[in-house]
C-alpha cells in the first residue's frame, strides 16, 4: 500500500513563501499537482528519479521541487506567491521513474493540503 503523506500547508501573504513536504512509502518519481474550487487538476512541478524537473509556466521561477531520498520526502518550495496560488495541493507518485506532468501519469495521490493566498 503505497501512502503519501502531505503537510506544509496554510495561509500566507502575497508575495511571500511556503514549503510542503510529501513523505512517500516508497521510491518514486513524483509530482505536485493543484485543484482550484470548480476547476481541473493542474500540474504544478514534477521530479524524476534521477532528479530532473519540470514545472508549470504560470510557476516556473518562482516555485521549485527536490527530493531528499534518505527521508523519502519530496519537497515544494513556493516563493513570491500570489493569490492564483490559491488551492488544494496534491502530491503524486508513479513506480515508473520518469518525468510525466499529466494527472494520469500518476498511480497514487496523497489527500491534499490547502495553500491560501491573500491579497
Amino acid at each position: 500500500q503505497v501512502q503519501l503523506v502531505e503537510s506544509g500547508g496554510g495561509s500566507v501573504q502575497a508575495g511571500g513563501s511556503l514549503r510542503l513536504s510529501c513523505v512517500a512509502s516508497g521510491r518514486y518519481a513524483m509530482g505536485w499537482f493543484r485543484q482550484a474550487p470548480g476547476k481541473e487538476r493542474d500540474f504544478v512541478c514534477a521530479i524524476s528519479w534521477s532528479e530532473s524537473t519540470d514545472c508549470a509556466d504560470s510557476v516556473k521561477g518562482r516555485f521549485t521541487i527536490s527530493r531528499d531520498n534518505a527521508k523519502k520526502t519530496v519537497y515544494l518550495q513556493m516563493n513570491s506567491v500570489k493569490p492564483e496560488d490559491t488551492a488544494v495541493y496534491y502530491c503524486a507518485a508513479r513506480r515508473l521513474g520518469g518525468l510525466r506532468v499529466g494527472v494520469g501519469d500518476y498511480e497514487y495521490w496523497g489527500q491534499g493540503t490547502q495553500v491560501t493566498v491573500s491579497s
